[in-house]
């Protein structure tokens, strides 16, 4: 357990729980850092292949902690790899699903945005509010935003800063489900679990693969291009297993490697 936030182990799967519910978990330097850490070592684990990032109390997080901000708190601790440790993060192939409780305001959208996967509470509200305060979102919102739901859409979240509520975030394309709140947990759960039945080589290889084949212009260019987890992927003894296990009509045996 650390000072802003927890983390549990459930065989290959880490949750992590923002823990600065009295500030609806918003965070400040010190947190960033502490969750920088946290998701170094889960990108380092062996073990360790998919990730849930959620909220504890009544939101999922409030975005920067203005208040802090504001009484000069030291911001020298702010990570490298971004708010929450995750938004600059552009090299972890292991997924990572956002199960949004309550708000998820700024920075926090951004932490949500930067996950791969968003699971929402029927209670969730989105927004990027900075604009309202004289900010811009700019720990990658007002760039995955757009390259998510299209240009006009994300303007008119952008421009206004507007709260968007979780069904209209899924009609929009940034939430894959909704569900009653109570019932969160359990459907991150379900969506981390069926990532689980695949082969870890596999989702890597293919997470990289989209997100790297984005910055190509074209379908042509982006699958001529090389990735590292690709050749990872046929290198690896879960490349054998999979198709030895569906001749044997049994459940493949993944390791990792």
């Amino acid at each position: 357990m650390g000072e802003f936030c927890t983390t549990e182990m459930d065989g290959n799967l880490l949750i992590v729980t923002l823990n600065r519910p009295e500030r609806l978990n918003a965070l400040h330097p010190p947190a960033n850092a502490e969750l920088a850490e946290v998701f170094d070592r889960f990108a380092a684990d062996d073990e360790a292949w998919v990730a849930i990032i959620t909220g504890a109390g009544r939101g999922f997080s409030a975005g920067n902690d203005l208040k802090y901000q504001a009484e000069g708190g030291d911001r020298s601790a702010q990570p490298s790899s971004g708010f929450a440790g995750l938004t600059a993060r552009y090299d972890l192939d292991k997924p990572v699903i956002a199960a949004v409780n309550g708000v998820a305001m700024g920075g926090g959208f951004e932490i949500a945005l930067a996950c791969d996967l968003i699971i929402a509470a029927e209670s969730a509200t989105f927004a990027l509010p900075e604009p309202r305060v004289g900010l811009a979102a700019l720990a990658g919102g007002i760039h995955r935003l757009p390259r998510e739901i299209g240009t006009k859409q994300a303007l008119g979240m952008i421009l206004t800063g507007r709260h968007v509520p979780a069904a209209e975030g899924q009609a929009l394309g940034f939430v894959n489900e909704v569900v009653p709140d109570g019932q969160l947990m359990d459907a991150a759960r379900r969506w981390a679990g069926q990532i689980l039945e695949c082969s870890p080589m596999s989702i890597r290889a293919s997470k990289q693969a989209v997100y790297q084949g984005l910055a190509h212009a074209g379908v042509e260019a982006a699958q001529d291009a090389r990735y590292e987890g690709v050749r990872a992927m046929v290198k690896s003894e879960d490349y054998i297993e999979g198709p030895k296990a569906f001749a044997e009509k049994r459940a493949p045996q993944w390791k990792g490697r």
